[in-house]
């Protein structure tokens, strides 16, 4: 794997990451530059959590045609100028435009006691999986998507070594269900300056077991469902994917290493192998499921990087589709909002024996 670097005139970064290709050739083409927008972190004070106050992402590019899609190559020095200044690439990671945190965040001061302010002191890269329009991962060869794997490792590396980052959050938004801007293929990565809300309540869960029986809970969790086997739906070398008993949504599917692996740097390159087949697997089966592209949220669960040993820390993959039937959506309302407690309208027994047997077969 070779990576080039490419610096942006706005302070922003490019990595072309290249495998079997030279390293691509870089255009000399007018940037779209980034902006001077508020972005800072705002504690709130009732749930004890922070919220980003990030001003810049209301100028989000929305759903553009395809000829102007800014993660596509670049085709030449007078054609439209994408985020990606080359004709040709692999993989590629880029500074995002529209960020929720920046290396060169702005100080801020608080206002009052309960009005605390920080600064959004962090990294949002976008990482683009192929430079096909219209490729998912799905549809991505095995090739590719375990290159993919193996920039996910190097990038959680290289933020993971940042001295303000805190946890590095890898994630996928698909498909308008979702609200995403951009259809070519694509996923993030958040390097936060704190450990996440939701991560939080997982170290808490992971500790009282620990506690309790010295042991991982993750681990625990796997083997129950292995030794089950009634909500699985597909393996691979090193990896397992199934509905969790206690699934918060209908067709929610989580995707975990079956020995203790506590983030993408431990897995070994059979492991790596098994993890790029099963999201590929995974993906397919949704998308056959029902004949169409299902949409998802992706976010990948790993060691946090903030120095602290927690024995409960084991890389697994979680994806959340919003669709309960062909034709419905499970909206969260009222309870799941308001109250934060999941309502599943199905038994997740039954859906994942519908996964297991869509196409592709495992």
């Amino acid at each position: 794997m070779n990576k080039t670097r490419v610096d942006r005139a706005d302070g922003r970064y490019i990595y072309f990451y290249a495998f079997e290709a030279p390293a691509p050739v870089v255009l000399a083409v007018d940037e779209q530059m980034r902006g001077d927008a508020r972005i800072e972190l705002r504690w709130n004070a009732l749930l004890g959590e922070y919220v980003i106050v990030s001003t810049a992402r209301q100028g989000r590019t929305f759903l553009p045609p395809a000829e102007y899609c800014p993660l596509c190559p670049t085709v030449g020095v007078d054609a439209f100028a994408t985020e990606l200044p080359s004709p040709s690439y692999e993989i590629a990671v880029f500074e995002n435009r529209f960020p929720s945190f920046r290396p060169d965040a702005p100080a801020v001061t608080d206002e009052a006691a309960l009005h605390g302010r920080s600064s959004a002191n962090g990294v949002c890269e976008v990482i683009v999986y192929s430079p096909e329009h219209d490729a998912t991962l799905g549809s991505l060869g095995a090739k590719q998507v375990r290159r993919l794997v193996d920039v996910w490792a190097d990038r959680y590396a290289e933020l993971a070594a940042r001295p303000e980052v805190r946890y590095v959050f890898m994630f996928e938004n698909r498909g308008k269900e979702i609200g995403v801007t951009l259809t070519h293929p694509h996923g993030q990565i958040y390097a936060f300056p704190f450990i996440p809300p939701h991560v939080e309540l997982e170290h808490a869960q992971s500790e009282r077991w620990w506690t309790a029986v010295r042991r991982c809970l993750a681990c625990d969790l796997v083997a129950d469902e292995l030794a089950s086997g009634e909500r699985i739906v597909a393996v691979a070398q090193g990896f397992v994917a199934y509905v969790p008993f206690a699934a918060r949504l209908p067709y929610e599917v989580h995707v975990a290493a079956t020995a203790h692996r506590e983030s993408l740097l431990d897995l070994t390159d059979g492991e790596r192998d098994g993890l790029a087949e099963l999201l590929r697997v995974i993906q397919a089966k949704y998308d056959n499921l029902w004949g169409f592209p299902m949409p998802y949220t992706m976010s990948m669960h790993q060691r946090g990087t903030d120095g602290v040993e927690r024995p409960g820390d084991h890389l697994h993959i979680e994806f959340m589709p919003p669709y309960r039937t062909k034709d419905k959506l499970k909206y969260l309302a009222g309870v799941e909002t308001g109250a934060g407690t999941y309502i599943n309208d199905t038994a997740p027994e039954e859906k994942a024996a519908k996964l297991r047997v869509a196409e592709p077969r495992t």
